[in-house]
């Protein structure tokens, strides 16, 4: 009869005493308010957020519709912060666990009003490509993506200030091993200074199809902090490192206003000079009728007998298209050769091709 006494002693001091202090009635409460918290999270969230929503529908701006978007994730930790504040209500702010749970509030509200301000910056970012006027979108870019490590830098450092831990003292202990480091990153602030020369010299943009000579050729996909990438034209992605845009001379295609055609036309030696001038006439007032060419002192046609070669008269067709576009350059390529096939054919010339005359002597 006493062991079974004992054994109901002992049940009851668990029960009462429970797990570091708590009692099991308090430690089902505390799990039942943090399950009740993870379970209504979603539906809290999209309550709080059609509220604003209904309250910034009344604007005109775009930002509203994605700020919705962007509020979800930081109000589904809401509920959580909530039912901890409650548990720390709960116990005595005085006791140790008391004391516990409210750092750990004061953390998870510090997390949720700093990813609250994160995640707001997303919709409000928009506000910046105003800035693209002045700046490059690759630069506004980073400006954005500067705030939102800023933010998270300084999240970090108020969640350790909750618990204690000064980040001063960190930061200059930090000191001497971050003067090793750059030692051994001298290529990681190369790459990084070079990077912001770029944005700053404005030598291409995020779309511009580049040259980089003895690297690559494609279009400009990227511009990071440390390399840029470029996508070839048979669609594949190389990287590569900013301090070679600093050393390199770099061809940007996509500033181009104009594209050239340099061809020689090779005709027979059979051909008379006239057929030769009415050949260069009627072509040079091609282009200078046709719009689609650039005929003016800066872009000058060139339709001239340039010289006689092996097998063959040399004429020099030199002009600018009045386009950069590449598939329309192809056009006006593919029209203007048309164009000299068909005169050719109307002055009975002849395409000349490279041949050889051998004479034999009878012995």
């Amino acid at each position: 009869m006493k062991i079974f006494e004992n054994f109901l002693v002992q049940i009851r001091t668990v029960f009462d005493n429970g797990v570091f202090g708590i009692s099991l009635i308090d430690l089902g409460i505390i799990l039942i308010s943090i399950i009740f918290a993870l379970l209504i999270r979603s539906i809290f969230a999209k309550l709080i957020v059609s509220k604003l929503k209904k309250i910034v529908n009344k604007t005109t701006t775009e930002v509203d519709d994605s700020l919705y978007d962007a509020l979800i994730p930081p109000f589904k930790l809401l509920p959580i912060v909530l039912a901890f504040l409650a548990v720390t209500l709960y116990f005595e702010i005085d006791s140790t666990l008391g004391l516990y749970f409210q750092k750990i509030n004061n953390t998870l509200a510090t997390i949720f009003v700093f990813w609250l301000i994160h995640q707001a910056l997303i919709p409000f970012s928009n506000i910046f490509s105003k800035l693209e006027k002045i700046l490059t979108k690759a630069l506004v870019l980073w400006i954005v993506r500067s705030l939102k490590y800023l933010i998270v830098f300084l999240g970090i450092v108020a969640v350790l200030e909750v618990w204690g831990i000064k980040i001063g003292p960190v930061i200059a202990g930090l000191g001497l091993f971050g003067v090793a480091v750059a030692l051994g990153a001298q290529d990681l602030f190369k790459n990084l200074i070079s990077g912001i020369m770029i944005l700053l010299e404005k030598r291409f943009h995020i779309g511009d199809v580049i040259n980089v000579p003895g690297h690559t050729e494609g279009t400009v996909e990227h511009i990071g902090f440390r390399s840029t990438l470029i996508r070839k034209f048979d669609s594949t992605p190389i990287t590569i490192p900013n301090y070679i845009f600093a050393e390199a001379p770099i061809l940007n295609y996509t500033n181009r206003t104009n594209r050239r055609i340099n061809w020689i036309i090779g005709l027979e030696y059979n051909s008379t000079l006239n057929q030769i001038k009415n050949l260069t006439e009627h072509l040079k007032n091609y282009m200078i009728t046709s719009e689609d060419f650039v005929v003016d002192k800066n872009y000058k046609a060139f339709v001239k007998l340039d010289k006689f070669n092996d097998s063959s008269i040399d004429i020099l067709i030199y002009c600018f298209t009045s386009t950069n576009d590449w598939e329309k350059f192809l056009e006006i390529k593919e029209n203007l050769a048309i164009e000299i096939k068909s005169k050719v054919e109307e002055l009975k010339l002849n395409f000349a091709f490279p041949s050889r005359s051998i004479y034999i002597e009878k012995g």
